[in-house]
C-alpha cells in the first residue's frame, strides 16, 4: 500500500493539493497521513482570554486542530467514497520541517502531496517557504499542487535533466508510477549551459530509453537568468501537465535553488511540480 502524506494549515490551497491527490491516486490502494504542524506564536492573544485557566496552552491548540483536521478527513471520506484509500490524522506541534521529517520516517512516507501559496497577476505562482524548504530538506519526493490546480489526465510529463548527475531508477519511481497511472508520455527537457559537453549531454539518453518507453527529447539551451521562464514557455507550448525534476545535493538545479529561492522566482506554471532526491548510494 502506498503511503502519502498530508501536510495542511487547513487553507484553500492546502485542501485543493488533498483534493488533487484524491483523484490522482484514485484507483490506487493509499494510506494518507494527514499532517498538521502547530507552533506557539500562531497562538494570539486573543485566543489566551478565552483559555480556562486549567487548560495549557499546548492543550487548547491541538485539540481545536484535532477537531478540524478531523473535519476535512470526514468530508474527504464522504466525497470520495473511496475503498482503496484509508486515512490516518496527526497533530504536531513541532518546527514544520522537523514535524515533516518525523512523520516520514514514522511512517514510512512514499510522497508527500502539499500545495503552494498562489501570486494574483499574470497566474505567476510563487512556491510557499514551507514548501520550499520540504523540497530542500526532505528525502521523500515531494509533489507540489499550485493554487487552484485542477486534476487533469497527465498525458504529457516534462522532467527537466541538466546532466550533472546519474539517474537511478529508484530515484524515479514516484514519476514513473504517476506515469503508468496515466499512460503519459515523457518530455524529457534538457537543460544545455554553456559549459556541457557532448558527452555529458548524452550519457543518460541510453537510461531513459531503457527505461521509460514513451520518451522524448528537447535540449532548452539556458543560463541562469532564464532557466525558469524557458522551461515555463516549453511546458506552455507543449501542453506539458506536470515538471519532474530530480536533484542532488550540488547539481545545477541545486545550486540554481540556492542562489534564487523559490519565493523570488515566479516560476509562472500552474502546473504540479514533482520534486524527487538523486541519491548517492
Amino acid at each position: 500500500m502506498k503511503t502519502i502524506l498530508l501536510p495542511t494549515d487547513f487553507s484553500k490551497n492546502s485542501i485543493n493539493a488533498i483534493d488533487y491527490a484524491m483523484k490522482l491516486f484514485k484507483d490506487v490502494p493509499c494510506h494518507f497521513y494527514v499532517l498538521n504542524v502547530q507552533k506557539a506564536s500562531a497562538f494570539i492573544s486573543d485566543d489566551l482570554m478565552v483559555v480556562n485557566s486549567s487548560t495549557t496552552i499546548y492543550t487548547t491548540i491541538v485539540d481545536a486542530a484535532k477537531k478540524s483536521i478531523n473535519n476535512i478527513t470526514a468530508k474527504i471520506k464522504k466525497q470520495y467514497n473511496n475503498d482503496n484509500h484509508h486515512f490516518e490524522t496527526i497533530v504536531d506541534y513541532d518546527n514544520f520541517i522537523d514535524a515533516i521529517n518525523q512523520a516520514t520516517t514514522k511512517y514510512h512516507i512514499d510522497l508527500i502531496v502539499m500545495g503552494t501559496k498562489g501570486a494574483s497577476g499574470f497566474a505567476k505562482v510563487f512556491f510557499g517557504s514551507n514548501t520550499v524548504k520540504v523540497m530542500q530538506r526532505c528525502n521523500v519526493p515531494v509533489l507540489a499542487i499550485p493554487d487552484n490546480c485542477v486534476f487533469s489526465n497527465l498525458g504529457k510529463i516534462g522532467f527537466t535533466s541538466s546532466f550533472d548527475s546519474l539517474y537511478k531508477l529508484k530515484d524515479l519511481q514516484p514519476l514513473k508510477q504517476i506515469m503508468a497511472l496515466n499512460k503519459s508520455k515523457l518530455y524529457i527537457l534538457h537543460a544545455v549551459g554553456e559549459n556541457n559537453f557532448a558527452e555529458e549531454m548524452n550519457r543518460d539518453i541510453d537510461f531513459f530509453r531503457s527505461n521509460f518507453k514513451e520518451s522524448s527529447f528537447q535540449y532548452l539551451h539556458v543560463d541562469d537568468k532564464d532557466v525558469y521562464n524557458t522551461i515555463y514557455q516549453y511546458s506552455a507550448k507543449n501542453d506539458i501537465k506536470m515538471i519532474a525534476m530530480s536533484i542532488s545535493k550540488h547539481s545545477f538545479f541545486e545550486r540554481l535553488f540556492n542562489r534564487h529561492t523559490f519565493e523570488e522566482i515566479a516560476f509562472n506554471i500552474d502546473i504540479p511540480f514533482l520534486v524527487m532526491k538523486n541519491t548517492t548510494d
